[in-house]
């Protein structure tokens, strides 16, 4: 999956949890990480390079696990900040929270 600037989304899954990652030219700049609950997934870690912080980084990281998740059939709990934040402000992913 690609994302905007040439970026890569990618998603290296665990028995226990896994990683959506985008890579720019080959290095890796942000990750969102979750560890699974039985059908559920936390949300528990999102990291993007301090020199991108702000510019909507993290977004293509949140709509790959969205779409994962609804593709699983899986909610999604959310407890790191980030996730919580745009899950709060757009009910369109309601679908896929956890309450």
């Amino acid at each position: 999956m690609t994302a905007g600037n040439g970026d890569r989304v990618g998603h290296d899954a665990g028995e226990r949890g896994g990683v959506f990652f985008l890579e720019r030219g080959g290095r890796r700049i942000a990750e969102l990480t979750y560890k699974l609950e039985g059908r559920d997934a936390v949300v528990d870690y999102t990291w993007v390079d301090p020199q991108l912080r702000g510019g909507g980084i993290a977004r293509p990281l949140f709509e790959a696990i969205v779409a994962w998740a609804r593709g699983e059939d899986r909610k999604l709990h959310p407890t790191c900040y980030y996730a919580r934040d745009v899950f709060d402000r757009n009910p369109a992913y309601d679908d896929v929270r956890r309450r």
